[in-house]
This record gives C-alpha cells, sequence and structure tokens, in this order.
C-alpha cells in the first residue's frame, strides 16, 4: 500500500493544492456574506454547515478517499453478511453427534428467540432502538455530556454493537494513513461504524438487527450467539429463556470475563439484578416482581461445548482428514461455514459398538495385567526388555522436546526433569482418567500396559459405515485404528489367497493335504528358504477340503495354495477386492505379514458378500450449505471385480467358518444372535507373537471388524490361548452383533444367506466335512510320524517369520 501511495504522491500533492485554492476562494465569498446576514440566519448558516461538513466527512471516509482512511464493510458484505457458523455432523437416523466449529455459532431464527430476552436487551442496550437509524444522536449528546463530568457512559447502539460483532471493524478493517495519528484512529473507527449501522438499518428491518445480533453476539465461554449461550450456561433453547436468565446473559455483555457468573458469580448476580431493574424502570416488570426475581440465585447448568464433545469422536476426527480435498476443491470450511453433514453412521449402532469394545477391552486388559504381573510387557522374541524401550519413546515427546531445547541437549538435566513427579491425568478403566502423581517416564511405562482396540461396522451392499470405534479412548489415544493404523492381518488376509485359487479354478471342495511346506526364493539376490508352521507347529497328514482348511486357518494350505497360484496373482486380487495400501510381493505375505488398515480390509471382505461388486468404503452421504443447499452427494457407483460365481464360492468358505468342525468361527456361538433368523460367517487372524488379533465376521445385511493389539507391536500376549483373534477380537463382534439383532429399530440387518444363487455355479461347494473322534492318520505322506498329531489345530494361526 505504501509504495502505491507514494507512486501517486505528486499528484496528490497537486490535486490538494488546486482544491485547496478554490476551497479559500469560496471561503472568504462565504466569510463576506456571513457577515452582513442578521444573527438568526448565522445560526442557520452554522448548523447546515456543520450538518453538510458532517456528511461529507463520513462520505470520504466511507469511500477511503485517497487511501487515508482504510477500507470499510462494502454494501455487498452488508447485503450479504458473513459469519463463522458451526458445522454439525449428523448420522443416517437424525441424531447431531458433534460439530466442528472456531466459534461455536448455531444461527436461530427471531421466532425462535424469547421475548423477554429481547425486552431485556434493549431495555438494558438500547432503549431507543426503535426510534433512531443506526445512530442514537441523543445517546451520543447524553455521553459527551458525562464525558464533560469525568463520567463514562456508552453511546453505541444495538446495530453498532452489530458492526463490531459481525465486521470486526475495530481490528480487520485498516484505518488507513490517518489512523497512524495519535487520537484519530478511534475516531475513524468510530465513523465506520456509524455509517456502516446506517447502511444496515436501511437493508434490514428492525427484527433481521435483532436477529444478527443475536447470532454474532459472543458472550464468552466458547459461546458465540444465543443458540450456543443458552446452551452453555442453562442447558435450554433461546426460546426458554426466563427473566432471571435473559438478565444474566444480557448483563453478560458489558465484559464477559467480568461478569462471567462462572469465574466472578457476585459481580453476575449484581449486574444480573441492575439489568432486572432497567426492567422495571421501562415497566416491563413491576417492582414486586423485580425484587422477588432479585432473590433467585444465579442457577447455572454450564458445560462449554468443546470441538471434540459428543459420539465416535475417532470417527469425525477421521471425517475432518477425510473431507479436506473435497473442501480445498470446492472452497468450503467444515469449521466456519455452517454446513450440515449427514453421515452414515447409526448412532444406535455407534453406541452398541463402543459399548462392546469398552466391555471386551476391560477384561482383555484384565487378562494382560495378571499374564504381565511384576515383568514389563515390552519384550523380545528371547522375553528378554527391549533395551530403552521407554527412553526411545520419551525422546518422542513434547515434553522430551522442550527440555532439550531448554538444556542445550543436556543428557543429565533432561533425564532430571524426565523422572521428575508431577501432577497428571491417565487412562483408567474405572473413571475414564486418574489424577495421579507420576515422572514422564513413569506415566510411558503405565500407558504402555495398555492393550488397544478398533472396530468398524458397514452394510456390504451400500458400503455404508455404519459403526466407527478408532481406540479404547479418545482422549488419551487420538490416532485413529480404523482407517489410519496398519498392522499385519494374519490369518484374515487368506480371505485373498483363497479368492485367487478360486479365480484359478480351484472350489470349496478339493482336497489338499495338511503337510509341512517349505518355500524357496530369491530376494534381493539372495537364496532364501520358509518353511511356516501351523498353530502348534504341527501338522495332522490329513487330506482337507479347502473350506475346512479356510474354516480352521490351516496355514500349510493357504501356503500350499499361495504357492500354485502365485504371490502376484494373490496381490492382484486383493487390490481388486479392496486394499490400497501397497503390499510387500513376499512368501509370508499369504499368511498376513503387510500391513493394511480395518477398515480396507472390512471393505475387502463387504466386496465377496456383496455378489463380487466393489465400493469405496460410504462416510457422507450428502453434504448441505446453511441455506440447505445440497453441495455433496456420495457415489454411489459399483463396478464388478470378480464374478459372481466367485464371489459365491468365497462366502461359502467364509460361511465354513461357521459350519467346519471345529472352526475358528464358532466362538460366535456364545453371543445370542441366533435367534434372530440370521446367518453368519467370518475369519480370525492373528499376526506374529501374537501381537495383533483381528476378527471379520459377516452376515448378509452387516458386516464388522475388530482389530485388538498394542499401541507398538512389542507389547502383546505371550500366548495364542490369551492373544489369539478368536480369544480377543471375535467377541467385540459377538457382543455388537447380540445388541443389534436385539434392537428391534434395526431388523432391517437381520436375514439368511441365499440357499439357491442367482447363477448358475459350475463347481461343487456343499462339502461338509466330518471327522470321527477316534480318527487316525492313514495318508500316505513324507512327514514324520512324530511330527503329527490325530486333529487338525484348532486354534488361529499366528504369521509365521521368514
Amino acid at each position: 500500500m505504501w509504495k502505491k501511495f507514494l507512486s501517486q504522491l505528486p499528484i496528490i500533492w497537486e490535486f490538494i493544492k488546486i482544491w485547496w485554492s478554490k476551497f479559500i476562494t469560496w471561503r472568504k465569498a462565504r466569510l463576506v456574506r456571513y457577515r452582513g446576514l442578521i444573527w438568526y440566519k448565522k445560526i442557520a448558516n452554522i448548523i447546515i454547515t456543520s450538518i453538510v461538513l458532517f456528511l461529507i466527512y463520513l462520505f470520504i471516509v466511507d469511500i477511503n478517499f485517497l487511501w487515508l482512511f482504510g477500507k470499510s464493510p462494502s454494501l455487498s458484505s452488508i447485503s450479504n453478511p458473513y459469519q463463522s457458523e458451526a458445522s454439525e455432523i449428523i448420522t443416517t437416523d437424525g441424531k447431531v453427534i458433534g460439530k466442528y466449529f472456531n466459534e461455536n455459532r448455531t444461527p436461530v431464527k427471531y421466532e425462535e428467540i424469547s421475548p423477554i430476552l429481547i425486552k431485556t436487551l434493549i431495555s438494558t442496550e438500547d432503549e431507543r432502538f426503535y426510534k433512531h437509524f443506526g445512530i442514537d444522536f441523543e445517546g451520543v449528546i447524553a455521553a459527551i455530556k458525562d464525558m464533560t463530568k469525568g463520567k463514562s457512559r456508552g453511546a453505541s447502539t444495538i446495530t453498532q454493537q452489530l458492526v463490531k460483532n459481525m465486521y470486526k471493524t475495530r481490528n480487520q478493517y485498516s484505518t488507513g494513513l490517518f489512523g497512524y495519528i495519535p487520537g484519530l484512529k478511534i475516531v475513524i473507527m468510530k465513523t465506520k461504524e456509524w455509517t456502516t449501522a446506517v447502511k444496515i438499518e436501511i437493508f434490514y428491518t428492525k427484527k433481521e438487527i435483532l436477529t444478527m445480533y443475536f447470532n454474532t453476539v459472543d458472550f464468552g465461554s466458547n459461546a458465540y450467539g444465543i443458540h450456543t449461550a443458552a446452551k452453555t450456561f442453562f442447558k435450554t433453547t433461546a426460546a426458554k429463556l426466563n427473566y432471571e436468565q435473559s438478565a444474566t446473559l444480557v448483563g453478560l455483555l458489558k465484559a464477559t470475563t467480568t461478569y462471567s457468573p462462572i469465574s466472578h458469580p457476585k459481580r453476575s448476580l449484581e449486574r444480573r439484578n441492575v439489568v432486572l431493574e432497567n426492567l422495571v424502570r421501562h415497566k416491563i416488570i413491576t417492582q414486586h416482581q423485580c425484587d422477588s426475581l432479585k432473590k433467585i440465585p444465579i442457577e447455572l447448568n454450564f458445560s462449554v461445548e468443546q470441538s471434540y464433545d459428543g459420539d465416535a469422536l475417532h470417527f469425525r476426527a477421521y471425517l475432518d482428514k477425510y473431507l479436506q480435498d473435497w473442501e480445498n476443491e470446492n472452497g468450503y470450511d467444515i469449521y466456519t461455514d455452517g454446513l450440515k453433514i449427514y453421515v452414515t453412521i447409526d448412532s444406535r449402532m455407534q453406541k452398541y459398538a463402543e459399548e462392546a469394545v469398552n466391555k471386551q477391552m476391560r477384561q482383555v486388559q484384565r487378562r494382560f495385567f495378571d499374564h504381565w504381573r511384576g515383568q514389563n510387557p515390552w519384550q523380545d522374541e528371547n522375553h528378554k526388555d527391549i533395551v530403552n524401550f521407554i527412553e526411545d519413546k520419551a525422546k518422542k515427546t513434547k515434553r522430551y522436546a522442550s527440555l532439550k531445547a531448554k538444556y542445550n541437549n543436556n543428557p543429565d538435566s533432561i533425564n532430571k526433569y524426565l523422572n521428575q513427579p508431577h501432577r497428571t491425568k491417565v487412562f483408567d478403566y474405572k473413571r475414564g482418567e486418574k489424577d495421579t502423581t507420576l515422572s514422564v517416564m513413569d506415566s510411558i511405562r503405565y500407558m504402555n500396559h495398555f492393550m488397544h482396540s478398533s472396530f468398524v461396522a458397514m452394510e456390504p451392499e451400500t458400503g455404508n459405515v455404519r459403526a466407527w470405534v478408532g481406540d479404547i479412548d479418545f482422549k488419551f489415544w487420538q490416532y485413529d485404528k480404523v482407517a489410519q493404523a496398519k498392522r499385519q492381518p494374519g490369518s484374515t488376509f487368506k480371505l485373498f489367497v483363497y479368492t485367487a485359487a478360486i479365480m484359478n479354478g480351484k472350489s470349496p471342495c478339493d482336497m489338499m493335504t495338511d503337510k509341512p511346506v517349505t518355500w524357496n526364493y530369491v530376494e534381493k539376490g539372495q537364496s532364501k528358504s520358509w518353511s511356516p508352521h501351523n498353530a502348534n507347529g504341527q501338522f495332522s497328514g490329513r487330506s482337507v477340503s479347502l473350506k475346512h482348511a479356510f474354516g480352521r486357518s490351516i496355514n500349510s494350505v493357504a501356503v500350499q495354495l499361495a504357492q500354485e497360484v502365485g504371490i502376484k496373482e494373490i496381490v492382484k486380487y486383493a487390490h481388486l477386492l479392496g486394499i490400497r495400501t501397497p503390499l510387500e510381493e513376499q512368501p509370508s505375505l499369504c499368511l498376513g505379514s503387510s500391513d493394511v488398515s480395518l477398515l480396507e480390509l472390512v471393505n475387502a471382505f463387504a466386496t465377496v458378500v456383496n455378489e463380487g461388486m466393489y465400493h469405496d468404503p460410504i462416510l457422507v452421504t450428502r453434504i448441505e450449505d446453511k441455506d440447505g443447499k445440497i453441495i455433496y452427494q456420495h457415489n454411489t457407483e459399483q463396478k464388478r471385480v470378480i464374478p459372481y460365481e466367485a464371489a459365491w464360492l468365497v462366502t461359502e468358505l467364509l460361511k465354513g467358518g461357521m459350519t467346519e468342525p471345529g472352526a475358528t468361527t464358532q466362538a460366535l456361538w456364545e453371543w445370542d444372535l441366533f435367534r434372530s433368523n440370521t446367518d453368519f460367517g467370518g475369519k480370525t487372524g492373528t499376526s506374529s507373537n501374537h501381537s495383533d488379533a483381528w476378527f471379520v465376521g459377516v452376515s448378509p445385511k452387516l458386516i464388522g471388524g475388530a482389530w485388538v493389539g498394542g499401541e507398538h507391536r512389542s507389547v502383546h500376549f505371550r500366548t495364542g490361548q490369551l492373544g489369539e483373534g478368536s480369544r480377543t477380537a471375535l467377541p467385540i463382534f459377538g457382543l455388537f452383533m447380540e445388541k443389534v439383532l436385539a434392537d428391534k429399530s434395526l431388523t432391517q440387518y437381520r436375514g439368511k444367506f441365499l440357499t439357491k444363487p442367482k447363477e448358475k455355479i459350475s463347481r461343487d461347494y456343499s462339502c461338509h466335512t466330518y471327522l470321527p473322534p477316534d480318527s487316525t492318520l492313514t495318508d500316505s505322506t513324507q512327514v514324520p510320524i512324530e511330527e503329527m498329531i490325530d486333529a487338525v489345530p484348532t486354534t488361529d494361526e499366528e504369521t509365521p517369520k521368514e
């Protein structure tokens, strides 16, 4: 601005000289004429001249004459005022589960504001509101008189206050070159308030001005607008505010900190009573009513709404990131634009999911504490404490970074303060959080004793995500473990191995032998060999169907299938079905050694149940702007990625998890799921060293996936009996589905798989395994008899390492 001004300075100077010369000539002529006037005409002349000059002054300030005064709010901004509004997140069953906001503001209509509140505001802040046109000259004169007597009083009208609230004229609009002259800045700002107030009075009715005022004013305590203020201080609505509540809120407007009923209850009460006396003076209430109201203490029901209050917190945090590209492409901001974001989450199912995770993880945590009692759970494969585990975690904290900067990376000083006890809050299942005394190092040790979990449920046919639990607690662990975290999926990845096999001609009833397998391969020019094992390190030597091998999670069969079809083929179908994470193309991939997210894994299972039709997971159905216009609708497009027959056959494998003898999914019989005319299938998974436990359960109308594990892979159970997927993750699905099926408002999620396919199926899938209780091995294999047992492993397999 300075460069532009300086370049125009010569022209401006010449302009000023010319007009100043003309003004002096005109002024001399006026003075000659003025001296010849009689006294009353002189007075009239002075008054008219003053008014004209004042109007000229207002005009040149408004147009920012010669860049001397700074910009003023434009007619466009006045006719289309912008204010920051909170966006609401609305579930598929119509519940608001949270908001995004910088200023927590939800607009209301005039009819939604209590008449008592309106009368209270006008009688206190602007008693001539209905008589003036934005500027109360009577009030200005009175303020000047009081100023001469050393008294202080305001003269701003409600409309002028609206200008300050809505346009931030005292900080968002510059005051030009004259604003740098001491004393002139406040005069210029006040002038802009006047001119803008008059414009507002021209454009809007008194009702509209009051509505805009109540929607913009800041009541303190992060309460912007009357809707939020009524909810924050009294847990009520703007329409239901009574006299004492209205007086308290209007009293706050004089100084939101000084008269806060939270910080200064005595001052707030005194100010409230002053406002009530104003109501008597304006004959809105009687003195008797006022005296009665003044005896009532301020009864608050105070609760400040934060951005992350409400439900589905991890989902909402992820949704924020999920919408960022859309915001950038379309020019919206979910924190300021007052959008209505309609999400696929169902509040009832979300509640059931959170309850299921909480109930199961309390049990898992008790087992984990008992399992590691007296020891640190961060141990290596040789059951030795990992050296510097806690120290390395401490180096990643903000506290460490601040100490490092403060003490110039001096290790003695840093360690001293890291080990110095102080008051802090940590997670606790009983109270949600525990206020205690711990050092930074001890708090890291404590928090790393907790197991974590995530769960997601979605409709296979539509891709609508109905429930999302990102961890056991959002306040202490905000990193989402549904979509952001990626871990080894273990045997759940066998879905893609078997899909690739089906696509290459196999059928669920094909037979293979459970026997030792060695895979020789070359990695980075070096010859390597991998010999995976089953859950208990033994092989049955039995010839089993693929359906049975899948249901009982027999590793040796999955590896043989992978050798036949090839790793690239498995990667191909994993990506087609829904895995978006790059996969490591090595033999152990077939047993789930490459990291994936829970969301993409569950969505891939949904593709199979959806008859081979793929769709992205749907989180948002539509978004409306603050005027109700639809500005986003989700894409319902689906595409076929595997043939109907292949999807049917793989679904039969998933159903085998319930029907095959000893199959891992049969643990679902523990829950009351089977009186609702609903079929189930699924797949468990456990990764190396039991670091990650998984279960994906499927039914015709709803599928869900759960993950359980430590925050870090080195924190885990030591045995499959405690740490496998069927023991830790599967119960979450069982608990969730039990409540969903019992809810009579969610009967649409009941249903059975089709017994007859829609298309002709060319391969056999109706086989069922029978294992006599005294069966013995008769198959001839090269496996030594001492390495064999009489039964197929009944526990889910962990991912072997190469």
